[in-house]
């Protein structure tokens, strides 16, 4: 499985589902330095590539904050205050500030953040679960429906029962095919 098929959903759900159940059980895709810079590069689009060392510790503590958050939110109830508060102070630590220049033909102004490599990427990763969490849409987040699924996804359309059509959904088919016609 590549990143591709595990990213594409608002970033707190992406990162939230970096943690994922298989038959072995609960998995989490984040064992490593090398495999947090494969999610950002995966990520790129939405995260800043950072330009040193960043503590993969710091990234699934926050990760457990915005989960936690989230799972409360999504079914209308209140966030643990200490995922709340994770996700504000983690967001102080590298305030988001716009930097306005002249590029030769018009002013353009960037979005930076001073800090450490590590604040950098937790900061932004707290910003956007922030958005989110105040997003009335964040009642419509669901769990997938595949028998040892626990990806969460912002379906499109009230028919989407599953992360994927092509991992769960397909599993779900053959397995059902398979039950309509054995012996």
């Amino acid at each position: 499985m590549s990143w591709t098929d595990l990213i594409g959903e608002p970033l707190p759900l992406d990162l939230i589902n970096t943690v994922v159940t298989d038959a072995d059980g609960e998995k989490d895709l984040l064992p490593s330095n090398d495999a947090l810079r494969e999610w950002i590069t995966a990520e790129q689009s939405r995260l800043t590539m950072p330009e040193g060392p960043v503590s993969v510790e710091a990234v699934r503590t926050l990760r457990d904050h915005v989960a936690a958050a989230v799972q409360s939110a999504r079914l209308g109830e209140r966030p643990p205050n200490s995922a709340l508060e994770a996700i504000t102070s983690t967001q102080r630590a590298a305030p988001g500030y716009r930097a306005v220049v002249w590029d030769g033909s018009a002013v353009t102004a960037t979005l930076r953040r001073d800090g450490s490599p590590t604040e950098v990427l937790l900061a932004e990763l707290a910003e956007a679960t922030a958005v989110f969490l105040a997003d009335p849409s964040i009642t419509k987040i669901r769990q997938c429906e595949g028998p040892t699924c626990r990806q969460l996804f912002l379906p499109a359309t009230a028919r989407r029962r599953w992360c994927s059509p092509a991992l769960c959904g397909n599993r779900v088919r053959v397995a059902r095919y398979y039950q309509n016609h054995k012996g």
